[in-house]
């Protein structure tokens, strides 16, 4: 009983260390993609801003507060804003280069996104927000640039 008890704990410690290295890159993948692909969507090539973007800032895109339905201020300015952040962060949070602050943006995106459609908390905002919340807690891990960084600044006896 010994043996099999040993192999089990083994087993389990082995798994434990191979998903802490792979669990942190896989939720800053997971988390990047969905924003990358709508920011795609919001230009027309490099620096040149889509029409469409900025028309669902003005025309399309409500926020649903308190039962109301507001107009965003400045909708040509956070057309360029949101363009700006879904492919800055995401591609910010793959490397893993200020990942928890990348996280923490999309986490803010995700917020005000909740009250443009409300209707998408289960499906979409409930866990993109629980990815981030989790790569805000665990950090980068080790296959990131962070990490690097880190390792670089405080030696070789850094770890994650």
């Amino acid at each position: 009983m010994t043996f099999v008890a040993q192999t089990i704990r083994s087993i389990i410690s082995l798994m434990a260390r191979i998903a802490h290295l792979l669990a942190p890159p896989l939720l800053r993948v997971a988390l990047a993609v969905p924003f990358y692909k709508s920011g795609l969507t919001k230009w027309d090539g490099f620096l040149s801003l889509s029409p469409t973007a900025a028309f669902l800032f003005e025309s399309q895109f409500k926020l649903h507060v308190f039962g109301n339905e507001y107009e965003f201020p400045a909708p040509e300015v956070l057309a360029l804003l949101d363009g700006i952040a879904e492919i800055a962060l995401p591609v910010l949070l793959v490397i893993g280069l200020a990942t928890r602050f990348s996280a923490l943006g999309l986490i803010m995106m995700t917020a005000v996104i909740q009250l443009v459609v409300p209707d998408g908390w289960a499906n979409f905002h409930l866990p993109w927000a629980a990815m981030a919340v989790a790569i805000i807690a665990m950090g980068p891990g080790a296959l990131s640039v962070d990490y690097l960084i880190k390792r670089r600044l405080h030696g070789s006896d850094y770890n994650a």
